[in-house]
């Protein structure tokens, strides 16, 4: 019988990456992970955490312009970029150290370096070799940038972070979720945003009456958002970078960033040589345990073909655990899955737009609540509140609830678990609602929308 070095080799120090291998080893698996750079991963690192602190900073902003209408009265604010950059890295320093300390105490060895598959059961490492029994494949994704003149001088999301100095004009291209809350962020930190969207809409994936809502709140709050607009080429001149639209129109900008989608991390591994099927966007195509075409080779997270978001690729990566060294019994089910968008006006849905619930349910009844919250009568603020829920007629089930808001995210999390559980319209109804609350308006929808 073959022995390995480990019984689980795990290749990315993301967040699937090091939720496998910490659970692994305090299973008694001998467990090694191998990471280039800083753990955490893109969301610890240049993801989640750090556009979420910059989501705060954006929305003091607000707060300060709100204040008044409540009875302050408050001096001019000034914002500092610098100490903002850097009370962030401290975080993030933080918490990449919060991750080296958890991997330690479970007993996984951590490898620093570049890896690579050398067959079915060997990593290598630089100039080391490793076999073992199992290998898990967590090396997410990376922004893409498409081919351009002029290419050199845009930047990409993993550098929004660092920006130096302040772009008091930025120039946003892409119309997904990263798009939009860079929109948001730098709008609200005081940048004057344009954003181009080659599509008619923003956020493709998304409910169509979620995504126009949004499209005119951000306008609202400054953003100028075009529709229809792509760049043909990019020049740098004297007084900074200028954008050639392939209609012949220019916007000129301190920076632009291309958020136009994210690529697998899968080249230069040597996946393909050793046998990995991938799809026809570089990702590994995995079964429904999460093993690739090379039965030892599993991969989770956005390097797969599963979905792309954090808190499924810790989920995937405790059912790959469990598959290797537990029960077996833990399955993903991806349905109703929740989510949130930390633009400026919040994002938080769960379930199916009303496209697809009408094209997986047939007939459906809709109820939406667009209203200016209670803090906004005092507030000054223009900003109104979007609500949405989808409800299968045959089951009354609610199969789809949106919102656009404040906090949207914080409020949709907990109406997940009741659409998990097969919440009906009518549990909705009969449920109390907490007031005066945003929130309540989601169990006190009573008359369809016409249709």
């Amino acid at each position: 019988m073959r022995t390995f070095d480990f019984d689980l080799f795990v290749i990315g120090g993301g967040s699937g990456g090091v939720r496998a291998a910490r659970m692994a080893a305090q299973r008694g698996a001998r467990v090694a992970l191998a990471e280039c750079a800083e753990l955490g991963g893109t969301c610890v690192n240049v993801g989640c955490i750090p556009k979420k602190l910059y989501s705060y900073a954006a929305g003091y902003a607000e707060a300060f312009e709100e204040a008044t209408g409540f009875g302050w009265d408050l001096g001019e604010p000034r914002f500092d970029w610098n100490r903002l950059k850097s009370n962030r890295a401290r975080e993030i320093q933080r918490l990449n150290e919060v991750y080296r300390s958890l991997l330690e105490g479970a007993g996984a060895t951590l490898v620093q370096g570049w890896a690579q598959l050398a067959d079915a059961h060997t990593v290598q490492v630089g100039e080391r070799r490793f076999t073992a029994q199992h290998v898990l494949i967590a090396t997410g994704g990376m922004p893409f940038v498409p081919d351009l003149p002029g290419r050199e001088h845009v930047v990409v999301s993993d550098a929004m972070f660092d920006l130096d100095p302040f772009p008091k004009r930025l120039l946003v291209v892409g119309g997904g979720y990263i798009a939009c809350e860079f929109a948001s962020i730098f709008n609200g930190l005081g940048a004057e945003v344009v954003q181009l969207q080659r599509s008619a809409h923003l956020l493709s994936d998304f409910d169509e009456d979620i995504r126009e809502f949004l499209a005119k709140e951000m306008r609202r709050a400054g953003v100028d958002i075009r529709f229809n607009a792509e760049i043909a080429s990019i020049r740098r001149l004297d007084s900074g970078l200028c954008a050639i639209l392939s209609r012949g129109q220019r916007v000129e900008a301190d920076a632009i960033l291309f958020a136009t989608g994210r690529v697998p991390n899968t080249q230069g591994m040597g996946l393909e040589a050793a046998g990995i099927v991938l799809d026809a966007q570089g990702r590994v195509e995995v079964d429904a345990r999460y093993r690739s075409s090379v039965p030892s080779v599993y991969a989770v997270g956005d390097v797969s073909t599963r979905q792309q978001l954090t808190p499924v690729a810790l989920a995937e990566a405790m059912a790959v655990v469990d598959t290797l060294f537990g029960t077996g019994k833990r399955r993903l089910d991806y349905d109703y899955t929740p989510t949130a968008v930390f633009t400026h006006p919040n994002i938080g849905t769960c379930g199916y737009t009303e496209a697809a619930a009408r094209a997986r349910f047939g007939a459906v009844t809709l109820y939406s609540s667009e209203f200016r919250a209670l803090r906004h009568t005092l507030s000054g603020s223009a900003e109104r509140t979007f609500m949405k829920l989808i409800v299968d007629k045959a089951s009354d089930r609610v199969v789809g609830l949106h919102m656009v808001g404040p906090d949207a995210g914080e409020i949709v999390q907990g109406f997940a678990v009741a659409m998990r559980a097969g919440a009906t319209k009518a549990m909705f109804d009969s449920t109390i609602g907490i007031h005066p609350t945003v929130a309540e308006e989601f169990v006190t929808m009573r008359e369809p929308m016409p249709g």
